[in-house]
């Protein structure tokens, strides 16, 4: 049988480095927070307990994942990374494998942590390490003659013979079972920073003769840590740059893929092309053939087949059909679903509404609350009235009906099937099938009338 896994992750950080009063593993990398990335790799490797250790911002951090899966540990005074683990202990099975990650390393693959806990079941301690030139900062793994690991000194208490190694401990490891406790309660301060090191396992970890492994990711970005505004947006780039090769590898077009940003999940069918640009929020689907103009933002929407999107489009939960033709400048807001062939032009907001196929709205036009049947024609500057300052109203529009330029309907108000509303018309009420409605005064001319002119001063 297994032993079972532990997770912890070290997140009481304050990041005075970032210059904010928001706790560090709470700034955002591509739309959610890094610690959010931390947990979610963590949680592919399907641990019997996940615990967090927070510290700075009090319950900020807690309440800003809200996981119910995750055990929230405080760390009320910040002593170093053994003091921290120290705090978790009562909540591990110590017979298990823990694994020890950090909240301000975002980028670790699930890959990478799956092949040490592997090595960690056969009792053996497992670093994360990687060479890097320069090393400065880390620490230092140190290796005996053999080639075994003795200890790792941290870079402020490294000789300077010693700060040549380039090998360099990224603080993430796995424990084996059994030793923790004993581990934990043998640390001492006695260092330069007077912080209880978890590092200083790895030497006791070489007296009790447990062996102590390396394994080395795949990517050097996987271990980058934050501690900056500079180093978030240079991991942000490298995690853009990732997801824009993948998407390539999968047949996506991207005119540019440096000036591309998915910030969730971007899942597209064959032949999709995405110009510069663009933001994808959230989970968006984009299906064979459709194509999205420059400087657009999708939050949470689903696209049909052949739908094409012109430039500077905002379209916000929502779900548009096939072979549709939205903006460009068009912004669609939660609540819309568009049928087939639908056409949304230049400056049209829409709102919780549905548009049946093959209707048209072209220009400059606000349709909100509104159900909008098939082939129906919606001039220029046609608003829904759907707000009567306290309480929203519903338009209903049929099948086929003709609304003309610069028309109010004043909801709750029906236009039925195959209607005709005349231009600069304010409808109030239900307008039957099949006439013209118009509501106009007659035009008149006023005699003698001059325009104000300008006053000299």
């Amino acid at each position: 049988m297994q032993a079972l896994l532990n997770v912890v992750i070290l997140a009481a950080g304050k990041g005075t480095r970032m210059v904010s009063d928001r706790p560090k593993v709470l700034h955002r990398l591509a739309g959610k927070p890094m610690l959010r990335h931390v947990l979610d790799a963590a949680q592919q490797t399907k641990p019997a307990t996940t615990c967090v250790v927070y510290g700075y911002g009090g319950s900020a951090v807690p309440d800003a994942i809200n996981d119910p899966a995750v055990i929230w540990v405080n760390q009320e005074q910040q002593l170093g990374t053994g003091h921290a683990l120290q705090q978790a202990l009562p909540h591990l099975d110590t017979n298990g494998i823990t694994l020890v990650l950090y909240g301000d390393v975002p980028l670790t693959r699930n890959e990478t942590l799956n092949e040490m806990i592997e090595l960690a079941r056969d009792g053996a301690l497992v670093l994360l390490t990687v060479e890097l030139s320069p090393p400065d900062g880390y620490g230092r793994i140190v290796r005996g003659a053999d080639g075994a690991v003795l200890r790792i000194v941290e870079h402020k208490d490294a000789s300077a013979e010693e700060r040549k190694i380039r090998e360099i401990n990224t603080g993430i490891m796995a424990i084996p079972g059994g030793h923790l406790a004993r581990w934990l309660g043998q640390l001492r301060n006695d260092n330069t920073q007077g912080e209880y090191y978890l590092t200083d396992v790895i030497c006791m970890a070489v007296q009790d003769a447990v062996p102590v492994l390396t394994c080395h990711p795949r990517h050097e970005w996987e271990i980058l840590g934050i501690n900056s505004k500079a180093q978030l947006a240079q991991l942000e780039r490298l995690y853009q740059a990732q997801y824009a090769q993948r998407l390539l590898e999968q047949g996506v077009t991207l005119a540019d893929p440096a000036r591309i940003d998915v910030r969730g999940e971007l899942i597209c069918g064959k032949d999709v092309a995405l110009d510069v640009n663009c933001v994808f929020e959230g989970r968006v689907e984009l299906g064979d053939d459709v194509s999205v103009g420059a400087n657009c933002v999708l939050r949470n929407v689903s696209v049909a087949t052949g739908t094409r999107i012109e430039p500077f489009s905002l379209i916000d939960e929502a779900q548009l059909g096939a072979d549709n033709r939205i903006g460009p400048f068009a912004r669609i807001r939660p609540g819309t679903t568009l049928g087939d062939k639908v056409h949304i032009g230049n400056f049209v907001e829409i709102k919780n509404s549905q548009v049946d196929a093959g209707s048209k709205i072209n220009h400059l036009s606000y349709i909100g609350d509104s159900t909008v049947g098939k082939n129906v024609n919606i001039g220029a500057g046609t608003i829904t009235c759907n707000y009567d300052g306290a309480n929203k109203h519903r338009t209903v529009i049929e099948d086929g009906a003709f609304i003309g330029s610069d028309t109010q309907l004043v909801a709750p108000v029906t236009v039925g099937r195959g209607a005709t509303i005349g231009a600069g018309s304010t409808v109030t009420r239900d307008a039957p099938p099949e006439e013209l409605t118009l509501s106009r005064p007659k035009q008149m001319t006023v005699s003698g009338w001059k325009r104000p002119q300008k006053i000299k001063k």
